[in-house]
């Protein structure tokens, strides 16, 4: 079975590559059309992509917090999309935190991101996230505030 609104979203997270500006107004369509009783693996895919493409640091810190939100639903359980998604959600949040100066959240959102990696397989995007966290672990040792691809 297909996934049509992640088709949709990931089709939005493409127009990236060519125009920020319309992946932006895409993704900010679909975050409206979602509400706040969206899907929250969608919700969250959303707002992580949205924060990815934002100008300012203090942007990407807003839509990486909504993306991190927007797994954690009373009542509902995390499914298993949510809970592969965590880790990446963490570095994010700790990159960002990273980026405004805020080195302390900084640090706890990275570890809170190593924490959730053991649910990552030894596959290409498991090694992309944990290389990622070694990379904003150096870049907070560093207490770097410059924006370095990861």
């Amino acid at each position: 079975m297909t996934d049509d609104r992640m088709a949709d979203i990931y089709a939005a997270v493409r127009l990236g590559g060519v125009n920020r500006e319309t992946a932006r107004q895409a993704l900010r369509m679909l975050w409206d059309q979602l509400g706040t009783d969206g899907e929250p693996l969608h919700r969250s895919v959303v707002a992580h992509h949205l924060a990815d493409l934002q100008d300012t640091a203090e942007g990407a810190l807003l839509w990486d917090t909504r993306a991190l939100d927007s797994a954690f639903v009373p009542g509902i359980p995390l499914g298993d999309g949510l809970l592969g998604f965590l880790p990446s959600l963490y570095l994010s949040l700790a990159d960002s935190h990273r980026l405004v100066g805020d080195f302390d959240v900084a640090r706890m959102q990275l570890a809170l991101a190593r924490g959730h990696a053991s649910v990552l397989a030894d596959d290409a995007y498991g090694r992309v996230i944990r290389a990622g966290v070694d990379h904003v672990a150096t870049l907070l040792a560093a207490e770097s505030t410059d924006r370095v691809a990861c």
